[in-house]
């Protein structure tokens, strides 16, 4: 029997803001795993802190919410130990883009087969209203109260710096065309990030109203194989452009994994038995 996206609700009712849009998110999420019918037993996922954090517990597959910032790397593990399952990370602007944004270029040159929905509302809504990377210059906030003079990350830019092989962006504002963008993103072979604009209600720095107005889906035409298309499109102001900016197949960090694992188990069948003190003096 084909599964519904209830199979995928957890018996834990969210909690976040009314009208949060990450209610729309998780509504997308569990819409893509219906399409694809990925059995929930067959799903890893992996949250941060933050309001994004609630996702591991509001989902009705094998989950674990981590600790600040290692959402990203805890869920390569995943992947690495079980390369036969879906592994989703999910995180925040603060978890992803801050004390956890280390992680996500050495994510994206192993390409790891996983699927990371970053979601951003561009302040820190958990915690009550403090800066975060992608808070425009300008805003107040608790712990900018003349307004915030850092310059905020371009993340669309940084990810295709970093060679992810498969980015997106879109928003809960569209919700039927998010779904699509992550069943692209769950089926993509290697390591895909879906940028996820998402207003907070409670600290509107980004506005819901004015999100609408700037959201245009990229051309019909779009070459999302062009990588310097992609960061033309990252980078303009006057629209934010949704959908896939760039996707390209490549090796993935399992395949190399189960390449090296073939190879040890080979000097086994030859007859050769290594003692684990033979091993660590070859690393001397």
């Amino acid at each position: 029997m084909k599964n519904t996206s209830r199979n995928y609700k957890s018996g834990i009712k969210p909690v976040w803001c009314p009208g949060c849009g990450d209610y729309g998110v998780l509504n997308g999420l569990e819409q893509a795993f219906a399409d694809l019918d990925i059995a929930p037993e067959n799903i890893i996922t992996v949250s941060g802190i933050g309001c994004s954090g609630r996702f591991s517990h509001y989902l009705n597959t094998y989950s674990l919410h981590g600790t600040h910032g290692r959402a990203v790397p805890t869920a390569m593990g995943a992947k690495a130990a079980r390369p036969d399952l879906t592994v989703v990370c999910v995180g925040g602007d603060g978890d992803g883009l801050g004390i956890g944004g280390g992680h996500i270029p050495h994510a994206a040159r192993k390409n790891v087969d996983m699927t990371y929905i970053l979601i951003d509302n561009r302040i820190y809504g958990l915690t009550k209203g403090q800066t975060s990377p992608t808070t425009p210059i300008g805003v107040r906030t608790k712990t900018a109260p003349y307004g915030a003079y850092e310059l905020p990350m371009e993340p669309l830019a940084m990810f295709l710096s970093y060679g992810t092989s498969f980015i997106a962006r879109t928003s809960p504002l569209e919700l039927k065309r998010m779904a699509e963008i992550m069943k692209a993103a769950l089926t993509h072979k290697g390591f895909s990030i879906v940028y996820v604009l998402s207003p907070c209600v409670t600290f509107p720095v980004l506005p819901m109203k004015a999100l609408r107005e700037m959201l245009v889906p990229l051309p019909d035409d779009y070459d999302r194989e062009n990588r310097l298309k992609a960061y033309e499109y990252a980078y303009n102001k006057e629209h934010l452009y949704t959908g896939i900016f760039y996707q390209e197949e490549r090796p993935v960090m399992e395949d190399y994994l189960q390449e090296q694992i073939q190879k040890s188990l080979s000097y086994q069948k030859a007859g050769t038995k290594l003692t684990v003190e033979e091993l660590l003096k070859s690393y001397a």
